[in-house]
Formats: C-alpha cells, sequence, structure tokens
C-alpha cells in the first residue's frame, strides 16, 4: 500500500515543481478570445490603406516554418523588465495570450504593422516628448488603429487615436462632413497628449492614464469607487468593461512585440510611404482629384496622405487648410497654384458644394440596431448628465440620438434614448417617476424639493469672483465630468483655475471657477 501510495504522490509532487512560476495576478482569467479581438480587427483593417496594398502586393512574409512564436514565461518577463519605460510593465499569461496575437497568430497583419512604424512613431515621440509625456504611451497608437488613420470602429471612434465625436471636438479637433480631424495624424496626436495629460492630473498613475483613456475617466472612477477606492489596475480589474480588462495587457504585448520581434524571426514588411514629405497651407478652395491630375500623382496616395478630407474637398476658403505632398512636388504645387484651382473647376467645385450642404436629420449612431426605442420628456430640473445615468447610457450618444450638440434642453422636449430589449420594462417606467425616485435609483440622495442642492448651477453670486462662471459641486461629481459640461474647458483648467492639487478632494457643494465670462 505504501508502495503504491508512493508512486502516486511523487508524479504529483515532480510535476508541481516544474510547473512555471507566474507572478500573482496570474490568478485572473478571462477567455483570450474576447481579450484579444479588437487586435485582431484593428490588424485586418490595415488593408484598407492605400500604401498597405500597394506594398503588400508580390510581398515576401515570413514564413510559419522560420518563426520563433514561443518563449518560456522566464524570458518574457526578462525582456519586458529591459524595456526602457517609466510605466511599469507587468508580465502574466494573459500578456502572454496577447502577444501570440502579434507574433503567431496575426503576424502577416504585425509585418505589415511593422512597416508603419518608421512613418508614424517619429512624429509620435516627436509630439509627446514636446508636452512631456512618456514616449512609449505610442504604444497606445498600435492597440487603437493598428497605426491605421482611417480605422474606424464598431461604435464610430476614428482615426489613429480611436477619438469618438464628442471627445474629439472637445479637444480641439474640427469634425463635420468635409473635414475630420480624427484622421489628421498630426492633430489627433496633438489631441491625445493634451488628453493623456489631462487624464494623468487626474489619477496620477500612467496604468489607470491607459485604461481611462479606453473606457472613459467615469468607468475607471466607478470601478475605484466599487472596490473600495483602491487605485490598482489589478485591484479594480473585474469591476472594469470587459474591452479594458485586455487593454493594459495588449498595451504590454505591443511595447514587448515591437521590441522583440526580431527575436521571433520575423521581418518588417517594407511599405512605400514617402518618407520625404512636407505639408503646405492653401487659403482656396480645391479638391484632392483637382491636384492629382495636374500634379500627375496618383489619387488615392493623395488622399492617404490626406485622409481627413472625407470628400476630397479641401475648404481653405473657410479658413486655411493643410495639403500634405511628396517632397518633390512641392515645388510644383506652388508653381501651379492657379492652373489646380483653375482645372475642371465647375465639374469638381460645385459638385462638391452641392453634396455637402447641410440639411435637416436626426443622428442615427451604428448600434442601435437590435435595441428598444424610449421616450423621456425633459422635467424642471433635469439635465443630460442625469438622463444619461438614469438610462445607462452614454452622454455622448445620448447626444448623437437627438442631434445636440451643446447640453442644452427644455422642460417638455422629448428625447429619443435607445435601451437593452431586456431591461426595457425596467427603462420605461423612468419618464413618470419623480426626480427624487430617479437619484434614488442611482443611489443618490436629494435635497428636500425647496432646495436648489439637488440640481447643479453656474451662478455668478458664488463670492469667489463676479468675474467667472461658477459651478455647483454634487454627488457622484469628479473635476473631468464638471470638465464635460461646459465646451472648451478641460479638467486641467478647473485645477488650475481653483488652485486645487488633487482632483480627487472637491467636496459636494464646493464652488468651482469653470472660466472667464465671455
Amino acid at each position: 500500500m505504501k508502495k503504491n501510495l508512493k508512486r502516486l504522490i511523487l508524479p504529483l509532487l515532480m510535476s508541481l515543481v516544474t510547473l512555471p512560476a507566474f507572478p500573482v495576478n496570474d490568478t485572473i482569467i478571462i477567455r483570450s478570445d474576447e481579450s484579444t479581438e479588437l487586435i485582431e480587427r484593428e490588424l485586418d483593417s490595415l488593408l484598407n490603406n492605400w500604401f498597405v496594398r500597394m506594398s503588400v502586393t508580390g510581398a515576401e512574409f515570413t514564413s510559419a516554418d522560420s518563426l520563433i512564436t514561443e518563449f518560456s514565461d522566464s524570458v518574457y518577463t526578462d525582456r519586458i523588465s529591459r524595456i526602457n519605460s517609466v510605466i511599469i510593465l507587468p508580465y502574466n499569461n494573459i500578456i502572454r495570450n496577447h502577444i501570440h496575437v502579434y507574433t503567431a497568430r496575426k503576424v502577416d497583419r504585425f509585418q505589415v504593422m511593422l512597416g508603419l512604424q518608421d512613418y508614424y512613431f517619429p512624429m509620435i515621440e516627436d509630439i509627446f516628448d514636446y508636452y512631456g509625456l512618456p514616449v512609449e504611451l505610442k504604444y497606445m497608437a498600435v492597440i487603437e488603429s493598428a497605426l491605421n488613420p482611417t480605422a474606424v470602429s464598431r461604435v464610430g471612434a476614428t482615426g489613429l487615436w480611436q477619438f469618438m465625436y464628442s471627445t474629439g471636438r472637445m479637444y480641439g479637433l474640427t469634425i463635420n462632413s468635409v473635414v475630420d480631424e480624427r484622421r489628421d495624424p498630426v492633430k489627433a496626436t496633438h489631441a491625445a497628449a493634451r488628453y493623456l495629460k489631462d487624464l494623468y492630473g487626474i489619477y496620477n498613475d500612467w496604468i489607470l492614464v491607459i485604461a481611462a483613456y479606453n473606457c472613459g475617466p467615469g468607468n475607471v472612477n466607478k470601478a475605484i469607487r466599487r472596490s473600495g477606492n483602491r487605485k490598482d489596475y489589478w485591484e479594480i480589474y473585474y469591476r472594469l468593461p470587459r474591452e479594458t480588462r485586455g487593454y493594459i495587457p495588449a498595451f504590454v504585448a505591443a511595447a514587448y512585440s515591437m521590441n522583440y520581434y526580431r527575436e521571433h524571426n520575423i521581418t518588417p514588411v517594407q511599405i512605400n510611404m514617402p518618407l520625404a514629405i512636407d505639408t503646405i497651407m492653401v487659403s482656396q478652395d480645391m479638391h484632392l482629384e483637382q491636384i492629382a491630375a495636374v500634379l500627375d500623382l496618383p489619387l488615392e496616395e493623395l488622399r492617404t496622405m490626406n485622409p481627413q478630407y472625407r470628400t476630397g474637398l479641401v475648404p481653405g476658403r473657410s479658413r486655411p487648410s493643410a495639403v500634405t505632398l511628396p517632397l518633390d512636388k512641392l515645388g510644383d504645387f506652388i508653381a501651379m497654384t492657379d492652373t489646380i484651382t483653375g482645372y475642371r473647376r465647375e465639374q469638381y467645385l460645385t459638385r462638391v458644394t452641392q453634396t455637402t450642404l447641410p440639411q435637416q436629420s436626426a443622428y442615427t449612431p451604428p448600434d442601435v440596431s437590435g435595441k428598444t426605442k424610449l421616450t423621456y420628456t425633459v422635467k424642471d430640473g433635469d439635465n443630460l448628465g442625469f438622463i444619461s445615468e438614469w438610462y445607462d447610457v452614454p452622454l455622448s450618444e445620448l447626444r448623437y440620438w437627438n442631434n445636440i450638440y451643446r447640453n442644452t434642453i427644455r422642460v417638455g422636449q422629448k428625447l429619443a434614448v435607445y435601451v437593452s430589449p431586456a431591461k426595457a420594462d425596467r427603462y420605461s417606467k423612468i419618464n413618470s417617476m419623480s426626480f427624487a425616485e430617479k437619484q434614488k435609483m442611482e443611489g443618490k440622495v436629494t435635497a428636500s424639493s425647496g432646495s436648489s442642492a439637488a440640481v447643479p448651477q453656474v451662478s455668478a453670486s458664488a463670492g469667489i469672483s463676479g468675474d467667472y462662471e461658477l459651478y455647483t459641486v454634487r454627488n457622484g461629481d469628479t473635476v473631468w465630468d464638471i470638465a464635460k459640461k461646459f465646451d472648451g474647458v478641460s479638467a486641467t483648467d478647473i485645477l488650475r483655475l481653483n488652485n486645487i492639487s488633487d482632483a480627487s478632494r472637491i467636496m459636494v457643494g464646493q464652488k468651482l471657477r469653470i472660466r472667464k465670462k465671455s
């Protein structure tokens, strides 16, 4: 009996001894197909780029036989520790799964992306250095868009840095039917740098900043509160949205893969994008087709270098607009500007003007199919922030659904809200509830009906200064949430105007300066 027992126990002990040693955080388990779906989708979108399509035709990709797809965990851990980064880069089995997407499952797409890094990374590094940001944040562009400035997500996030409409406008990007600067790599990178800097002012932790960039500071703040005010990413992990749980592992995997692809015998695909380019400002309308025809440039090449012009029209007459050209064509452009603007002028410019006239239409976001439409009637004391919380929908989508540019709504106005059919009965009752009942549903206690504290107010008589618009902090507010209520105001602006060094220390009832009165 003892001999038989030994025969059973010894192999078990040996198997335990030979198990690889993982960090403590490896107890977190998620489905790898869910957490890596974003990376795979963005890598696939690369083939929409004209330069990429031209370059991959006949290109030699690394053969599967020569790839080294797997290393021991000790090797991965050692290599990640050697990456020069002020951001702490962890390692666990989730990160290993993400690394395999780049180095094995989607290696052909990864080779294409490696070919794009010489075009985009120097520009990103230069801008991040200007704003005093860690340059390794450039790897966020890898997981956001796979370095594809025309990438569009399923919910409408657009460009190299995947800005939603409202966030892009908040950070100064022009977005209309003719121009979408979210697609402009340079301007979008400046906006992303300012956004990241504002987020760091809130969290003072780059890992939380990266997570908040993906799901928004509101979701990160909720995860922190629900986790007992813990501010470690892995401690709030399960409180974050599903996609964000895979975002930090994806960031670390991108940093590893972009630094150690050679060790996996992976070679970049040479992308024939012109590295010698320059930008010139134009102050009159012209069409990319006119420029391409007169300068004898492939139209798709010109469109790829100027992805921000949705219809091809460069609206220089509205305001000076930038056109990016190969450096060897710049002199010809300057010398032939009049010829370009006169080339088939009536055909190109008249046609574009007719197709871009503003029209009355309702916004329809891409994700309303399969959802139930409810109608909410605005009541005294309501604001868009409250309504979005009551229905658990993003504020930006509530604006989209109802064609609202600012936060202005009026009593009696009918708002369309799209919700999950499974929760439609519950949400349909909200329209008939009192304000106190709706706030109680969110776990918030309101003041008596005679008090004005239940509704945030902008007042000029708070005693701080008659020269500033003021805001009264309410329960659940963050500096970030407050900044979103005012166009052109950032969290950093509010902190500076009120001499606040710790964004988490604002108090209910506190009156904050927002901006100078115009």
